[in-house]
């Protein structure tokens, strides 16, 4: 993960041990950039323990601002099981994903160079937000990053490519079913939203079924990802209401992105600089869909998603 970010953006992670986190898992590294200048601090919490709940996030404990002339400080909450003392931590290749995911988050928030802190890293709408770390997930499978950590705990053996070849060709495995039910379930969260309070039908799952038909997803073998009674991310206060959408929204700019530096050249420097400066470095100090703009040089299609997808 670091060495990803090392090879796009030049800078390095050095870790403190001088400096001690809120429990003894967490790690401490000082962000450096190219130059060799302060950027801010990275912590990592990757391990699960009684005490932590579960699932992964990133959070920013001091937030970027020139107006306080303050710096970042974001962190990593992941759920890793804990190896026995000496053992190394190996991870599913989920485990992997969650991992880079939050880590660019991570990196949004350590980039930013606004003025105000209300502006600052991950501080954006909710439809915009999982863009950044959805992007740095593509970097898992780049050729120059797999080759520098898949191998072998104990044999150092590369990863074979039949197994990368299999991998390739699981991720469009299901992928007709598991848009639909997700497509079923933001249109139904739209719906909803949609309606004031006089209009609230007695029937929920009349209304659902009516929702279904009339947004062309109704059908028997895939229902909606999740049904009203159950639909926690926009009832039960998890901020998604009427924002459900802003998974696949986010995931059409991301295929947007990997496109692009698919044609740019893939890992490099000039590459990283750009998204950084027109992108990651922002925050909400412009509209999110200027800087997307200025950094693609035209708005988001949605034609790379449904190649990503099989659905081309």
């Amino acid at each position: 993960m670091f060495f990803a970010a090392n090879a796009l953006y030049g800078i390095t992670f050095h870790e403190r041990t001088d400096l001690a986190g809120y429990h003894p898992d967490v790690r401490v590294w000082e962000v450096r950039n190219a130059d060799g200048t302060g950027l801010g601090l990275f912590l990592g919490d990757y391990y699960t323990r009684e005490s932590k709940r579960g699932g992964a996030w990133m959070n920013s404990l001091v937030e970027q601002s020139r107006l306080l002339n303050t710096r970042p400080v974001v962190i990593n909450n992941l759920n890793i099981s804990k190896p026995p003392a000496g053992e190394p931590t190996l991870l599913t290749l989920d485990e992997l994903r969650t991992t880079f995911h939050e880590f660019g988050h991570a990196l949004h928030g350590l980039f930013s160079s606004v003025t105000y802190p209300r502006f600052s890293g991950t501080s954006v709408p909710r439809d915009f937000v999982e863009y950044p770390s959805q992007v740095n997930e593509m970097w898992i499978m780049w050729p120059e990053v797999l080759a520098n950590y898949a191998r072998h705990h104990a044999t150092g053996e590369a990863l074979p490519q039949e197994v990368m070849d299999k991998l390739d060709a699981a991720q469009l495995w299901g992928e007709g079913f598991g848009t639909t039910e997700y497509l079923g379930a933001a249109l139904l969260d739209l719906a909803w939203h949609v309606l004031d309070s006089s209009e609230v039908p007695e029937d929920v799952l009349e209304f659902e079924a009516k929702a279904l038909a009339a947004s062309g997803v109704a059908h028997h073998l895939i229902p909606p990802r999740y049904r009203t009674g159950y639909f926690q991310h926009i009832f039960a206060g998890a901020g998604y209401a009427a924002g459900y959408y802003s998974y696949i929204w986010s995931e059409v700019l991301d295929a947007e992105t990997v496109e692009w530096f698919k044609e740019h050249g893939g890992l490099t420097r000039a590459n990283g600089g750009f998204f950084r400066a027109e992108l990651l470095s922002r925050g909400n100090s412009r509209d999110p869909l200027d800087s997307f703009r200025a950094f693609r040089g035209r708005d988001a299609e949605l034609e790379p998603l449904l190649k990503r997808r099989g659905l081309d």
